[in-house]
């Protein structure tokens, strides 16, 4: 099984004030670059009396594509330093705005680079994360007068039941991390008498 990803687990905002400049961070749950792109638009029409809307995302099964900007802040010393807080933290589909108010005191690059990598780490802590973890689906035909003992003994087991359908038999598909973990299960459960068929793959959330 690969390595579960980490997600956001809520969109939300954290300010912090450094030397009386304000950093506002926003973070957003994102599926694709474009997605980011809308919402770094979003918060820049927002604050757009801000002396810099600064921003990093991350996004991808494996967090392949991410692109950071500094907006006007001296170069490294702001988007680059938000997008290795994404990536120390494992973060993926996530999009990091900071907005910063200046106060009146120059920090210097240092305490740039600071300042914005603190801002977005604290919003991290402040909306937490999730593990995302690929399972597989399965589907599993079950004669009706069984069908309600199995789909309690799944959720009890910890595989979680995502659809249950009716028609000669009751189809109930379910979820495994560990595909052949399962189907020991099942079989035992069952006597080997329902058969566990893939039917895909899909990310769950724990």
């Amino acid at each position: 099984m690969p390595d579960p990803l980490l997600v956001l687990a809520r969109d939300g905002e954290h300010e912090i004030e450094i030397q009386r400049s304000r950093f506002l961070c926003r973070l957003a749950r994102v599926p694709d670059a474009d997605a980011a792109a809308a919402v770094i638009a979003d918060v820049r029409r927002a604050h757009w009396s801000a002396t810099h809307n600064c921003t990093a995302f991350r996004v991808g099964r494996a967090g392949e594509v991410q692109r950071s900007s500094d907006d006007g802040e001296p170069a490294g010393t702001a988007g680059v330093p938000m997008l290795e807080v994404l990536l120390r933290r494992e973060l993926t589909d996530v999009v990091a705005v900071v907005t910063r108010y200046f106060g009146g005191v120059k920090l210097g690059a240092g305490g740039l680079v600071r300042a914005y990598g603190r801002a977005v780490s604290e919003a991290v802590d402040a909306v937490g994360v999730l593990r995302r973890v690929r399972h597989t689906r399965f589907l599993l035909a079950v004669p009706h007068a069984d069908a309600g003992r199995l789909e309690n003994a799944l959720r009890a087991a910890g595989y979680p039941v995502v659809d249950v359908g009716y028609g000669r038999d009751v189809e109930i598909t379910a979820t495994a991390a560990e595909p052949e973990t399962f189907r020991a299960w099942l079989a035992a459960r069952t006597g080997g008498g329902v058969e566990a068929v893939e039917v895909g793959e899909v990310d769950v959330e724990v």
